[in-house]
């Protein structure tokens, strides 16, 4: 099939793009590179399969060959980018899905969206099921992802219900791996940078604060069932082991055999207390769920940025 990523060059997308060319797929990876990191996909350029388009979705997107599916990732995801990019990340969640949106529709192509946990907001349930509608403060910080996301979805589910567009939902948990980037703000690449360099490992809030990290190739292949079912509805994604934040660095601090103390330092405002998917409908209606140990995912991705700061 020829298919299309947006934000082909991220983190995410430049796995899916990677799982894509293994199955002997045409990739079409497009992507500004605001965030997204040409290097991420550097192995596949002299790939006869894979073209990269340096391209801006919110403008309108034309493609001269026909497109079967469209994975719509294109977004800035992390922390650190909701006070540097807030309108680059409202426009590629409203024009951006409108156009991938209107060049699906118009080419009857089926889209995937990869949308977010952060829907939830900082949520009064726990675990969070696909019918709890989320606490998200519009106003907050956050709010330029979680609102784009919130409206990303009411969009894609406008264009199934008008023109029954076949599309997909997918609500993407806390996800790491190799190729993340160790600027990017999120607890990963962050205590595994300090652990590595032996500084101190910056906790915000107290630490008790719990989120469930999913190893990217489960969340790769959760999202390849996700394409592949007939389910139109939002799924959740994600790995069920809930630990807090600081038992999470206490892991990551033993795994780099570091020196690293641990800092706290004052909490994010509308930072999520709490963070673990049910699951339950991607077990029943994908028959997914994730394979790889949190261990195991975290030693791979120990190993790349030791390779990386090498």
């Amino acid at each position: 099939m020829n298919i299309l990523v947006t934000g082909g060059a991220g983190f995410i997308g430049s796995h899916l793009c990677g799982y894509l060319l293994k199955e002997n797929h045409k990739v079409i990876c497009v992507d500004n590179l605001i965030t997204g990191r040409r290097e991420n996909v550097e192995e596949f350029l002299e790939n006869k399969r894979f073209e990269f388009i340096k391209y801006d979705v919110t403008k309108t997107f034309s493609y001269e060959r026909k497109i079967d599916w469209i994975f719509h990732l294109a977004s800035p995801a992390s922390p650190v980018d909701f006070e540097k990019y807030p309108l680059e990340i409202l426009k590629v969640g409203s024009f951006g899905t409108f156009n991938m949106l209107e060049f699906a529709n118009k080419n009857n192509t089926r889209f995937l969206l990869a949308s977010t946990s952060e829907v939830y907001g900082d949520p009064e349930i726990n675990p969070q099921d696909e019918d709890y509608w989320g606490h998200v403060n519009p106003i907050g910080v956050r709010s330029v992802y979680d609102e784009s996301k919130r409206f990303s979805e009411a969009l894609t589910m406008a264009y199934h219900r008008k023109y029954g567009l076949d599309v997909r939902i997918a609500r993407i948990f806390n996800t790491f791996g190799p190729k993340m980037r160790l600027d990017d703000g999120r607890a990963v690449p962050n205590f595994i940078d300090q652990a590595l360099h032996n500084e101190p490992i910056t906790i915000y809030g107290d630490g008790k604060q719990t989120r469930s990290f999913c190893y990217i190739s489960d969340q790769i292949e959760g999202l390849i069932k996700l394409m592949k079912s007939d389910y139109n509805l939002p799924i959740n994604i994600g790995n069920t082991e809930e630990l807090t934040i600081l038992d999470f660095a206490e892991k990551i601090k033993k795994m780099c055999n570091s020196k690293s103390k641990i800092t706290f330092h004052p909490l994010p405002k509308d930072d999520p207390k709490q963070r673990k998917p049910d699951i339950s409908k991607a077990k029943k209606i994908l028959n997914w769920e994730p394979k790889v140990d949190l261990e195991e995912g975290l030693q791979k991705t120990i190993n790349y940025f030791k390779e990386d700061l090498i």
